[in-house]
């Protein structure tokens, strides 16, 4: 055993026989150390693996990524992207009448207050009242306008937001379902063979347009801008073209079906009578909004 301590040979014992240095501790250090060193060249290295982002949320990337590039395209090429969608844009198309039917709600909610304003206004220019107001009379609604905008009033009257936009946004969506249902079986009368998933895949990407006015309104509403609601009303009387087009789409497998004229016209009494339900809804829901305006002490206090 060799002594750390001045190196000389030692045949065994407890200290060096040269300098008297104690071999024991030297041994038991040694025998660690090199213990030590075999254990760490013995044992693998584990790598270090970056975590993997959750599936979930992968997909939800890749859907995201492939419906913007969709909704885009439709934009700027609305024919030939009509065209060239099947059965594979089933969910994209899905998407976008889900961001129709809920952007209508949403926008009421936020702009219902420029709404009221604009109805006021609008029959405070009525030739039978507007001849009747004195310009101080005017003045006095002007300063109550501007009150209203900067109030915050849902707070006030208690306007739920998930009862008013998922409860109407559920009830539009119901009707665009039962539209588009009419606009299949009026193709179908048509001899048009198509599946419904190609089918709604088309009628979907021909909403993309007026989907993008609603949300473009939805936007202004946001904004606190007046003009929002004419987006509004050209996103919703939109619907009226999405269904010829798509009609117009398909070849027709003969020439015995129901002519494309009757199947357009056809549909279009199924949507007046839809949008006459969904206008009977929220006219329904501005009742109760007036009526809880009405009974809040805390807005008459405003006034």
């Amino acid at each position: 055993m060799n002594c750390l301590n001045c190196g000389h040979l030692n045949d065994g014992g407890k200290f060096c026989v040269k300098c008297g240095h104690k071999l024991q501790e030297e041994a038991a250090v040694s025998q660690t150390a090199a213990a030590s060193e075999y254990q760490s060249q013995s044992q693998p290295q584990t790598a270090y693996v970056p975590q993997q982002p959750n599936q979930r949320v992968r997909q939800a990337k890749k859907v995201s990524k492939s419906f913007f590039s969709y909704f885009t395209e439709g934009i700027k090429n609305p024919t030939a992207t009509a065209h060239a969608a099947g059965e594979s844009q089933f969910v994209n198309a899905l998407i976008t009448v889900i961001l129709y039917a809920l952007s209508i709600p949403i926008m009421l909610y936020v702009g219902w207050k420029l709404l009221l304003i604009q109805f006021v206004r609008s029959m405070f220019k009525l030739p039978i009242i507007s001849e009747e107001l004195a310009p101080s009379d005017m003045e006095d609604f002007n300063t109550g306008t501007d009150l209203i905008k900067a109030t915050d009033i849902n707070s006030i009257i208690h306007f739920n937001f998930t009862d008013f936009v998922f409860k109407q946004g559920i009830f539009i969506f119901i009707g665009l379902a039962v539209i588009i249902g009419a606009t299949y079986v009026a193709a179908k009368f048509g001899k048009v063979d198509v599946s419904f998933k190609e089918f709604f895949s088309r009628f979907g990407t021909f909403m993309i347009i007026p989907t993008a006015l609603l949300l473009i309104g939805l936007v202004l509403a946001f904004l606190h801008v007046e003009y929002f609601s004419y987006f509004m009303n050209f996103g919703l009387l939109s619907i009226f073209l999405v269904v010829p087009f798509t009609i117009a789409s398909f070849k027709q497998n003969g020439t015995n079906g129901l002519d494309r004229i009757y199947s357009t016209l056809i549909v279009y009494v199924v949507i007046t009578i839809v949008l006459t339900f969904i206008a009977n809804g929220l006219g329904e829901e501005a009742k109760t909004i007036i009526t809880r305006m009405g009974n809040s002490s805390e807005l008459n206090d405003l006034f």
